[in-house]
């Protein structure tokens, strides 16, 4: 630390708060520790009466803070994030556009092996809307050795040189086009009246999709194979099969997809609600057997699967049993999955 004339301190950085006191309008802090004074600042300084002003100094090796952040935002952010300086060595990343949120956890872990280094992040796989807020940074020192910035900067090329994602991106959803197909005995003769149909069509709506037709079959698996093949052929990008698919003997659905040609990839889910789903592809179209709990509950698998698949996402065996932790939905009165994040 030492002292200069203010006229001199262009470019410096401020090594204590400086508080202005103006009479009856205001007294507070005017400049934070770490503040670079600008050439605007000098007339106020010495308005304030400060004709000399301690700074620190740093060395050529030596990165500040608000650079810092900066060159981290930079270095982690991929498509779908925007990001601002928020002052005091603080930068806040947010999505720049709606989309779902994905997050590289293992490089997001290795970057802060570095306790310098503060990223911190919302839960991933959520909804997110343009401007929603989805992590912050800053460096712990005011000033970092500019070797740690370039080790943070290297993780992240050396990751992209490998192929792997950024630390953050925001994936847009696709417009898909839904086709359905609702079995069950009950809703084929018209004994009661389906409403799995139009929950569906509200679902996939909010998401930018739509359900262009809903078919229905009898508790028959070549039937419902039929019904499947027979959307596909007119252009179904996406499958969702209602109805059947607990594992009472009559309820036939499952195989009626895997007769359809379906390749299973999971036949029940570690969520509550949403334990008895169905996930598989036939061909590159993903199909999805949708238990009785999308119907009625606020939120369920359909949040947690859907809009991934609907981001060019198909997840493995090991992403469903992934969902194991954090997969009890509490039931709380202002959930809205996109918003909550399911409790994880």
């Amino acid at each position: 630390m030492k002292e200069i004339a203010v006229e001199h301190a262009v470019g410096a950085v401020l090594a204590h708060d400086l508080t202005q006191i103006i009479p009856g309008q205001f007294k507070g802090s005017r400049y934070k520790k770490g503040h670079i004074i600008r050439p605007e600042d000098i007339e106020v300084l010495l308005s304030m009466g400060k004709k000399n002003i301690y700074v620190l100094e740093m060395s050529d090796q030596d990165v500040h803070e608000d650079e810092a952040a900066l060159r981290i935002a930079r270095a982690v952010t991929g498509s779908g994030i925007g990001f601002q300086a928020r002052g005091e060595g603080k930068v806040e990343m947010f999505a720049a556009e709606d989309g779902l949120l994905k997050i590289n956890r293992s490089l997001l872990e290795a970057l802060v092996e570095d306790d310098q280094v503060v990223l911190a992040t919302v839960h991933e796989n959520r909804l997110m809307q343009k401007g929603d807020k989805i992590a912050g940074t800053r460096v712990i020192p005011l000033f970092i050795r500019e070797e740690a910035i370039l080790r943070a900067e290297e993780l992240c090329r050396q990751a992209a040189e490998r192929g792997e994602a950024p630390v953050l991106a925001v994936w847009p959803l696709q417009s898909k086009k839904v086709g359905v197909v609702t079995t069950g005995s009950e809703v084929y003769s018209g004994l009661i009246e389906d409403r799995f149909g139009p929950v569906l069509v509200d679902k996939f709506n909010r998401l930018g999709s739509r359900v262009f037709r809903q078919v229905f079959a009898d508790d028959d698996e070549e039937m419902i194979a039929g019904k499947i093949r027979e959307l596909l052929s007119e252009g179904a990008e996406m499958i969702a099969v209602t109805g059947g698919m607990s594992v009472d003997p009559d309820d036939r659905t499952p195989m009626g997809i895997r007769r359809a040609g379906g390749q299973i990839i999971t036949y029940g889910a570690s969520v509550l609600p949403g334990a008895m789903f169905m996930l598989a592809t036939i061909g590159d179209i993903p199909v999805v057997g949708l238990p009785g709990c999308v119907m009625y509950s606020r939120s369920s698998i359909f949040d947690l699967i859907v809009p991934r698949l609907l981001a060019g996402e198909l997840p493995s065996k090991k992403d469903m049993k992934k969902l194991a932790y954090g997969g009890l939905c509490l039931n709380c009165q202002e959930c809205s999955y996109p918003h909550c994040g399911f409790g994880r």
